[in-house]
């Protein structure tokens, strides 16, 4: 379980809500409405207040580095530091998550970052996260910049995740049909602070 309680940053807040293992929360809200701000608080990656459970465990129990092993953030905009996509990945990847977003196995890993689409950085990206086996998903409009197609692909590859590993993920999005598809629950950001969508 993920456990937000009276998280404050900037002058949003403060917020608490909560996520089941093996649950998804929607997450939607205005653009500027503090959403993306707000996953970036829960990885521990901007100044705030307040505490953040997993599991139990205090974010303040946790080392730096493994809480945002553990607290994996998805961002709208994927980075990427090597000229090549393998170099990105670790030894052994797991070849079936590449397989199921919709990439060549046998080729993706040896292509130059240069020539991918904004859409294959943004599948690749979710792969190379998942493969690091994290505890909690925070995705920040995982699906922005792909086709329908792809789109499905990328809910099922996520649903079967969240599933086999029950792990808690918030999913934040615009659209609400596909909010409606992949949560259990919806929140909304709105006035610095949340309402319940359903």
């Amino acid at each position: 379980m993920l456990q937000v309680e009276h998280l404050s940053f900037l002058d949003w807040g403060p917020l608490n809500f909560s996520v089941e293992a093996g649950q998804c929360l929607g997450l939607s809200g205005d653009s500027g409405s503090g959403k993306s701000l707000l996953l970036r608080a829960i990885a521990d990656l901007d100044i705030h207040e307040g505490d953040v459970f997993l599991h139990g465990k205090r974010r303040d129990d946790y080392s730096g580095a493994s809480w945002r092993g553990n607290v994996a953030l998805l961002a709208s905009e994927s980075r990427w530091w090597f000229e090549s996509v393998g170099a990105h990945f670790p030894e052994g990847i797991h070849e079936s998550v590449l397989s199921k977003l919709g990439f060549p196995v046998s080729e993706v890993m040896g292509w130059e970052v240069s020539r991918l689409s904004a859409g294959e950085k943004q599948r690749l990206a979710l792969a190379r996260l998942l493969v690091r086996g994290p505890d909690v998903l925070l995705l920040d409009e995982p699906t922005a910049n792909l086709d329908p197609g792809a789109t499905a692909l990328v809910e099922e590859v996520i649903s079967g995740y969240r599933e086999e590993q029950k792990v808690p993920v918030v999913w934040v999005g615009h659209d609400g049909e596909q909010l409606r598809r992949v949560a259990n629950t919806a929140l909304r950001m709105h006035g610095k602070k949340l309402e319940r969508s359903w």
